[in-house]
């Protein structure tokens, strides 16, 4: 019996997003990357200008958003379709206005509230695959198999920056670097839902990973899940 729910956790850049999109495919599971639901709320909130240290009003604003994540409508690379009121913002919610706002946004227990409702009812009719930074501990607890992705700091940069590159955005490795760190530790000290591996989550190091070895990796744990807790490296 493969897993029906499947949660999958890590840091910016780590490889969650791939590799949940290829289990997606590789399972015909749904796919939902939960960080595009905090990204849309964030371009919300700065499209409509609500400061985003505004904590009550962003709270209200996640409670009352209609954010539509659909199957791909246009063949760009992109792994789905994200719409708010009809407007394809899919790449807009990946500028770097959003990026540097959207771990404020997500912090706040309103908004992460609001989202996790819709998270869960989303799960539970089965058969997909949730990808986000507190799936497996605060979304999902008690989803049928748990992955918390890892790699390092240096590696997650270069390819985030290889990736911005490719859209044509002029950045240096070394602001990339930074802002992977920054995001790090906002994730990880925050109050609300903090960054961590859930204690029987499978943690899968993907630094020296290929896409494709990193692909192959997680399809043997889902054909054959290691316990509880292991640590799972190419």
């Amino acid at each position: 019996m493969k897993p029906s729910t499947i949660a999958i956790d890590g840091p910016a850049a780590s490889g969650k997003s791939t590799i949940g999109y290829h289990l997606s495919q590789y399972l015909d599971y749904l796919y939902l990357d939960t960080g595009v639901l905090y990204r849309a709320v964030t371009w919300a909130a700065i499209n409509r200008h609500i400061a985003t240290d505004d904590e009550a009003a962003i709270t209200q604003l996640a409670r009352r958003l209609n954010v539509e994540v659909l199957a791909p409508t246009i063949d760009d690379s992109r792994q789905y379709t994200v719409c708010i009121a009809e407007q394809d913002i899919t790449w807009a919610i990946r500028s770097a206005e959003v990026t540097g706002n959207v771990s404020q946004v997500s912090a706040y227990p309103g908004v992460r509230d609001a989202l996790t409702q819709r998270m869960r009812q989303i799960a539970r009719a089965g058969q997909v695959i949730m990808v986000g930074r507190d799936i497996g501990t605060v979304v999902l607890p008690d989803a049928d198999l748990k992955l918390y992705i890892v790699a390092t700091p240096e590696e997650r940069a270069h390819r985030r920056y290889l990736e911005m590159r490719e859209q044509g955005k002029d950045v240096t490795y070394e602001e990339v670097l930074a802002s992977i760190r920054r995001r790090d530790e906002l994730d990880s000290s925050r109050a609300a839902a903090p960054l961590r591996a859930a204690e029987d989550a499978v943690t899968v190091d993907t630094t020296a990973c290929s896409i494709e070895e990193m692909l192959h990796m997680v399809e043997r744990i889902v054909d054959n899940p290691p316990p509880p807790g292991s640590i799972v490296t190419n």
